[in-house]
């Protein structure tokens, strides 16, 4: 039997805890009923919200008008948190990235099978405007064949002076930023991933990565390259993308995507371009009457979707959109992310 609303106890009442709290604000489907959390404060700023709060993980789990737990503790305690909610007869939500290794994962998702409880990730950039403008021009074929995809993230402030930083906890931009544009990558390109180079950087720590570039080669020779930094003091764009009848650029969250494509006018006239050393035809701009420009307004996005899709699915109305295989996917990928960097050369994948 379905249920109209989903009681939902958090575990980790931090940043994305109450986050989820204000997230879930005009979604019917789920309620937010209580919290707990190991730091007295967060405890109080529960109760000022409104939520029950718990003295012990103990005992939220045994509370049985809680149908769902959200994990939204640091990274390295994931897997525990959720393996006993889920043998506690709860569902569980859970942040991302949801463990630390593959074989973590695998343990979380038997548990999940064999007692049959929902077991889902926060994947929320999902529903980023950007990503999904970008994946229209893609998935519409605006630029002809894409041969080439750069997805970045840029910062200047190093890393949060949190959990982030610390290698434990499970710190470092690959698991902080990458699961999520490394999950956006998959979700665009429906192909297998065939070779995986990857170079980490350690500017401001030397303890977890606070950057890092991945170019990913798929199977039709598409290569995509993923950055994340946090020293550019300069960002480049959020999104460029090349296909072999023109290119896209977005260049911040939010924005519209820039495309500009060839009109199939041939170019008999080119004006080379001069520079210090001399003239150059191979890089001279193309004539206006060649090519054509458009915007495409962003795509909106509606993270609301989520719980609804949780609700859903435990009624038995829909399937959950974040799937585990998909989850499981981009966990090995980061783990290859970290082999490669380590060996400092390309590693197979698929």
């Amino acid at each position: 039997m379905g249920k109209d609303v989903y009681a939902i106890g958090i575990i980790g009442f931090g940043g994305m805890g109450s986050y989820h709290l204000e997230l879930a604000k005009g979604i019917d489907e789920v309620r937010f009923i209580g919290s707990y959390d190991i730091k007295e404060s967060r405890q109080q700023y529960a109760r000022e919200k409104g939520l029950k709060v718990y003295d012990s993980r103990e005992a939220i789990l045994a509370d049985e008008s809680i149908d769902i737990i959200l994990v939204a503790t640091p990274n390295h305690v994931h897997k525990e948190i959720a393996i006993d909610a889920m043998r506690a007869g709860k569902h569980v939500v859970c942040e991302k990235p949801i463990t630390l290794s593959s074989a973590d994962l695998q343990e979380m998702i038997d548990v999940s099978e064999k007692t049959g409880k929902l077991l889902v990730v926060h994947q929320n950039r999902r529903w980023d405007e950007d990503f999904l403008t970008m994946k229209k021009i893609y998935d519409e074929g605006l630029l002809g064949e894409v041969f080439a995809i750069e997805s970045r993230v840029h910062g200047s402030r190093g890393i949060p002076g949190d959990w982030r930083q610390e290698k434990e906890y499970g710190g470092g931009m690959v698991l902080d930023w990458g699961v999520h544009i490394l999950d956006q990558a998959l979700l665009m390109v429906n192909e297998k991933v065939k070779k995986v180079y990857a170079t980490l950087t350690h500017v401001t720590n030397q303890l977890v990565d606070d950057g890092f570039r991945v170019v990913l080669t798929f199977e039709s020779g598409l290569n995509y390259l993923l950055e994340v930094g946090t020293s550019n003091f300069i960002s480049l764009p959020r999104w460029y993308m090349l296909g072999n009848n023109g290119t896209a650029v977005l260049q911040n969250w939010g924005d519209d995507a820039r495309v500009v494509k060839a009109v199939g006018k041939s170019e008999t006239d080119i004006v080379p371009v001069r520079t210090a050393a001399g003239l150059t035809k191979t890089m001279a701009p193309r004539r206006e009457d060649t090519i054509t420009e458009e915007i495409i307004p962003a795509v909106p996005g509606n993270i609301k979707e989520f719980y609804r899709n949780v609700a859903a699915c435990l009624n038995g109305e829909a399937e959950i959109i974040v799937k585990l295989p998909q989850v499981m996917r981009v966990m090995r990928l980061m783990e290859a992310i970290f082999e490669s960097a380590e060996k400092q050369q390309v590693v197979d994948f698929e």
